[in-house]
């Protein structure tokens, strides 16, 4: 046996624990595809850049489960990246549209005040975003524990 090599009993437990990660990132799509078009997050362009992303996850994931190959995993990767990108610009974006409707109500209100609004604006929520990076870290944990990874030390 290869002293690099991880034993067979590690890789049977890596393999559930990819399951289980593939799992919890499928609920999330669907959890958060399903509370996206419940409050009508498609009333902008940019709306619509969660749902495409999701839309497009999904399939990537349908792909690389019926073949397992390197260009799934790739563009696995990519996909899942463009999750942690949306979610940092959604994070922007909220934050953005928050402070233009906190700064209409009150356009003398303080930069204090406003970052204090924006923080407990309950809409947009500004750090709702966050779900899209967390499923693509997800996404990543996933692809990144591939055994094709595991072999290369």
């Amino acid at each position: 046996m290869d002293a690099g090599r991880p034993k067979a009993g590690a890789d049977s437990i890596v393999e559930r624990l990819r399951l289980w990660v593939l799992g919890v990132l499928v609920l999330g799509l669907i959890g958060t595809v399903t509370e996206l078009i419940l409050l009508e997050h498609y009333e902008q362009p940019l709306q619509f850049v969660p749902l495409v992303l999701i839309a497009l996850g999904v399939v990537v994931l349908a792909w690389h489960a019926m073949r397992p190959g390197t260009a799934s995993l790739r563009t696995l990767q990519i996909v899942m990246g463009l999750f942690v990108l949306a979610g940092f610009a959604g994070m922007a974006a909220h934050f953005n549209g928050s402070a233009e409707y906190q700064l209409e109500l009150d356009p003398e209100m303080s930069t204090w005040d406003l970052l204090e609004k924006i923080l407990h604006a309950k809409a947009p929520p500004l750090l709702a975003p966050g779900m899209m990076m967390q499923m693509g870290l997800l996404g990543l944990a996933y692809a990144y524990t591939d055994a094709r990874y595991r072999g290369r030390e």
